[in-house]
C-alpha cells in the first residue's frame, strides 16, 4: 500500500508544540501561479529537501541503520498502547522528512490506520461470533481459534488502559500524508501465515496449555507499566512471559517477523529518483515497529535472508496427523471452551460451524 502526497511540515516548530495541519501543508494556492506539472514537483521536491533536517536530534526510541547504496533507516522503537511512541512517531517524520514510512502491519489489519479511537476501542473489547467465524474462514480452525484468544490478550490490555492498539501506526499514517511524494508501506509477515506457523510448531499437548494462559490472563496493567516497556513491546512482553517454555512458538511470532519486517524495511530503503533528471539519490526511511523486533532487525540487517523458508507451512508428519484425528475433538473442546470464557456464547456456537460438525462426524464411532 502506498500513499503519495503533496503536504509538508515545518521543522522549525519544537516536538513539545502541537501545530495545527495548516500550519504544517503546502497548499496549492501557495505554489507560484503558471508551473508546469514537472516545475511543481521540482519545487515540492526542493522545499521537502530545505525541511529535511540532516543531524537531527531524535528521541532515544529510535536507532538509525544504513543500507549499502547510502540509504538511510530511522527505526522507531514503540510501545503498542503508548501515548509517547505516537509522539516519538510523529517527530520523526516531521525531522526527517522521509521518501518511505514502512509500519508494522500486513494487509490483513490495515483497517486499523482509518478507523477513529473510539470505535477501535469498541472493537478491541468485543470478541464476537463473527470476529470467530472470520478468523476460522481466514486461517482455519485451530490457527483461527488461537487468533481468537491472542486478541483476547490484545483486548484484556485495552480494557486494563481504555486504550487502543495501534495508536503509532495511525499517528505515521497520518505524519506520511504531510511529506511530500512520501509512499506508506505495510511491513509485515500477513497474519494467517504467522498463525498457520506458529500452530504447527506445537504440539496438541502445548497448544492446550497456551489457550489455557491466554484464556485467564488477568494481570493488572498500568499506563506506567506500559511506558516502562518502552524498552520490549508491552503485548510481546506478556505474551514471552506465557510463550518462555514454548521456543518454537517465539521463533515463529518473533524471530521470523524480524527477519520479514528487515527485507522490507531493506527494499524500501533504496535509491530514489530526483527531478528534474531522475538521478538516483540515497532514500531515507522511517520504519515503525514494536520494540521488540528492534535487536532482531539490527542483528539481521547486514544478512543473507531467506524469505521464503519463513513463509510456507510444513505439512503435518504422518504420525501428527493420525495424532492430531484422534486428539483434535478434545483440543476443540478446550478452545471452543477458552473461547466461551473469552466472549459470551462463543463457544456454544462453534458446534454451529460447518468444520467443526464435519469434525466431530468423522470422531463418531461407526455404528453397529
Amino acid at each position: 500500500m502506498d500513499q503519495d502526497s503533496n503536504n509538508s511540515e515545518d521543522e522549525s516548530v519544537g516536538p513539545s508544540e502541537e501545530p495545527s495541519e495548516d500550519e504544517w501543508a503546502i497548499h496549492p494556492a501557495s505554489l507560484p501561479p503558471g508551473l508546469s506539472d514537472a516545475e511543481a514537483v521540482e519545487l515540492l521536491w526542493q522545499v521537502r529537501a530545505q525541511r529535511r533536517q540532516t543531524s537531527p536530534d531524535l528521541p532515544e526510541t529510535v536507532t538509525k541503520l544504513i543500507a549499502t547504496d547510502g540509504s538511510v533507516l530511522y527505526l522507531v522503537g514503540t510501545a503498542h498502547f503508548s501515548d509517547s511512541s505516537k509522539k516519538d512517531v510523529a517527530m520523526t517524520i516531521r525531522a526527517v522528512q522521509p521518501d518511505v514510512v514502512v509500519v508494522e502491519l500486513c494487509q490483513y489489519r490495515v483497517s486499523m490506520l482509518k478507523m477513529d479511537e473510539s470505535t477501535l476501542l469498541k472493537e478491541a473489547k468485543d470478541i464476537n461470533l463473527e470476529k470467530v467465524q472470520q478468523a476460522i474462514k481466514q486461517n482455519g480452525v485451530m490457527s483461527g481459534l488461537m487468533q481468537i484468544l491472542l486478541l483476547k490478550v490484545s483486548a484484556h490490555i485495552t480494557e486494563q488502559l481504555g486504550m487502543a492498539p495501534g495508536g503509532e501506526f495511525r499517528e505515521a499514517f497520518k505524519e506520511a500524508g504531510r511529506v511530500p511524494f512520501c509512499k506508506f508501506h505495510l511491513g509485515d509477515r500477513p497474519i494467517p501465515v504467522t498463525f498457520k506457523r506458529a500452530i504447527a510448531a506445537l504440539s496438541l499437548w502445548q497448544k492446550a496449555r497456551l489457550a489455557w494462559g491466554l484464556c485467564f490472563l488477568s494481570d493488572p496493567i498500568s499506563k506506567e507499566d506500559v511506558e516502562k516497556c518502552k524498552q520490549k513491546d508491552l503485548l510481546e512482553q506478556t505474551m514471552s512471559e506465557m510463550i518462555g517454555e514454548f521456543p518454537a512458538l517465539h521463533q515463529t511470532i518473533v524471530a521470523e517477523r524480524d527477519i520479514y519486517l528487515t527485507h522490507t524495511l531493506r527494499q524500501a530503503a533504496r535509491c530514489v529518483e530526483a527531478p528534474p533528471n531522475a538521478q538516483k539519490v540515497p532514500a531515507v526511511v522511517v520504519g515503525v515497529v514494536g520494540m521488540g523486533h528492534v535487536p532482531g532487525i539490527e542483528r539481521n540487517w547486514d544478512k543473507s535472508l531467506n524469505i521464503h523458508e519463513i513463509m510456507s507451512v510444513a505439512p503435518p508428519s504422518r504420525f501428527n496427523w493420525v495424532l492430531c484425528t484422534v486428539l483434535k475433538g478434545g483440543m476443540m473442546g478446550l478452545l471452543g471452551y477458552a473461547c466461551y470464557r473469552a466472549g459470551g456464547s462463543i463457544g456454544r456456537v462453534l458446534l454451529s460451524i460447518p468444520a467443526v460438525q464435519s469434525l466431530l462426524e468423522n470422531l463418531q464411532p461407526p455404528a453397529a
